[in-house]
């Protein structure tokens, strides 16, 4: 079905913000890895390997909060606003348990994870400090996300492109004073602050939580603000509401494992198949992700605003419409990873250079430039394909369609990424981290097309989630 001018159009004024907010996390990583950089290599690949097995411990959590923006989307469709504020605060709720039973005690054993995976010395201190500063700060994220899809759910999502505007400029001021302290970047006429300490990749930590912090009391105190309070009722409904808290959780733990699944398959993706190569490789590895993290972020966005617009119009009993929102959102999409991976071939050779400090001998610096330009190559295949999974995934989650996506996804992460990379490091080691790289590209393939037929065949529209 073609979307039509006004489907592009209502999907562009919910994503535009959308894509800003959701980039948010993202680009704060990115403008910290260019700072870590400056440190050295192997802070840019041990700030990739403890970032992403944070985001393991976080992810499922953030994927059950994303079925708030579904649950309330519908009822904004389906004019039930009397509903809606118990879902804002089980959310809440959510997240301050979460912090409690689960990213805490992670903490303590994020050294004996790296230590389990090898990794020794200097880089195993660099990424335990890392992981334990991001796992106890992890609270914010958590609770950020939950009530930015709150915001997504409302067709509001402006406070939240507010909020991430606020964040990042806040990471990056914390980042340049944390990270490299009174040297500042004199190569780029930028002096430090005389006296004041570089604390490297725990500069790097610090400023993202402090970022995030940001990110976060800007759409709470909208929130909590007498305006949201006469329209919604925020305040009266503070009291933990069982019914909300559980149906989030019931209709949220298959997007939580799908997303926690799909990280912890990337992570042995990274650290251990395609990062067994070496430093050299860890380090290209990290530094094409960071390329690649700009470039399907904000598809996310899209997706969020897929699940936003195609729950509303669910709501209003609209399932054309809800179509045209999925499509609509699929051909923006589709276009802005098509122009990535125009630019991840063209500039395949110059864009690792951005993380390669002046202390890198030229040696070690054409290595891993010669596997990055390997790797983004790779990443150019799968970009097209990686929008129509991650568009579709949103589309369905609008629906409440989350528990076969996800034990798809888990089928084919397992399969592909984990058991095809494996494959491909024992059968042609003669590739070295190129081939994991090559699973991983069709998994992405065929995760697109799945999702696709998924979303095509219908079966979405049979669920009734405020029926029920």
């Amino acid at each position: 079905m073609i979307p039509r001018a006004d489907d592009i159009r209502e999907v562009w004024q919910q994503a535009w913000p959308t894509v800003l907010a959701m980039a948010s996390y993202t680009c704060m990583q990115f403008v910290d890895s260019l700072m870590v950089s400056v440190v050295g290599p192997d802070e840019v690949a041990a700030q990739g390997n403890a970032g992403i097995w944070t985001w393991v411990v976080i992810a499922f959590a953030f994927g059950v909060t994303t079925l708030i923006n579904t649950l309330i989307a519908q009822r904004v469709g389906a004019q039930k606003h009397s509903e809606i504020a118990p879902y804002a605060w089980g959310g809440l709720y959510i997240a301050s348990g979460y912090w409690l039973l689960v990213l805490l005690p992670c903490a303590l054993f994020a050294g004996p994870l790296f230590e389990a995976m090898g990794h020794e010395g200097k880089f195993l201190e660099m990424e335990r400090s890392y992981a334990v500063i991001l796992l106890v700060g992890g609270i914010f994220v958590i609770a950020g996300k939950a009530i930015s899809n709150v915001f997504f759910g409302l067709q509001r999502p402006k406070v939240i492109t507010i909020s991430a505007i606020a964040g990042n400029i806040t990471n990056i001021v914390a980042a340049f004073i944390l990270i490299l302290g009174e040297a500042g970047l004199p190569k780029l006429g930028l002096p430090g602050i005389p006296g004041t300490r570089a604390y490297g990749l725990e500069g790097a930590a610090y400023a993202l939580v402090i970022g995030t912090v940001v990110e976060l009391l800007i759409p709470l105190s909208v929130f909590l603000s007498p305006a949201l309070n006469r329209e919604l009722g925020v305040w009266r409904a503070w009291r933990p509401s069982r019914h909300a808290i559980l149906e989030i959780a019931r209709l949220g733990w298959p997007a939580g494992l799908q997303f926690a699944n799909e990280l912890i398959c990337w992570a042995l993706f990274m650290t251990v198949l395609a990062g067994g190569f070496g430093a050299d490789h860890m380090a290209a590895g990290w530094i094409t992700q960071r390329f690649v993290h700009m470039s399907f972020m904000p598809a996310i966005g899209l997706s969020t605003a897929a699940t936003s617009l195609v729950g509303k119009h669910i709501g209003e009993r609209n399932l054309l419409r809800a179509t045209r929102s999925a499509h609509a959102a699929l051909s923006i999409a589709i276009l802005w990873m098509g122009l990535c991976a125009a630019i991840f071939v063209l500039f395949r050779g110059d864009l690792p250079r951005a993380f390669l400090s002046s202390d890198t001998s030229p040696a070690q610096a054409a290595h891993i430039i010669d596997i990055a330009s390997s790797i983004f190559l790779c990443a150019a295949v799968f970009q097209v394909l990686d929008a129509v999974g991650i568009i579709y995934s949103g589309a369905l989650r609008g629906a409440g369609d989350t528990l076969v996506p996800g034990l798809l996804t888990i089928l084919l992460s397992w399969g592909i990424i984990v058991g095809g990379g494996a494959f491909m490091v024992h059968a042609y080691p003669t590739l070295e981290s190129v081939g994991p790289w090559l699973a991983a590209t069709a998994y992405l393939v065929v995760f697109g097309f799945v999702m696709a037929i998924r979303f095509e065949r219908g079966g979405w529209k049979r669920i009734h989630l405020l029926d029920a």
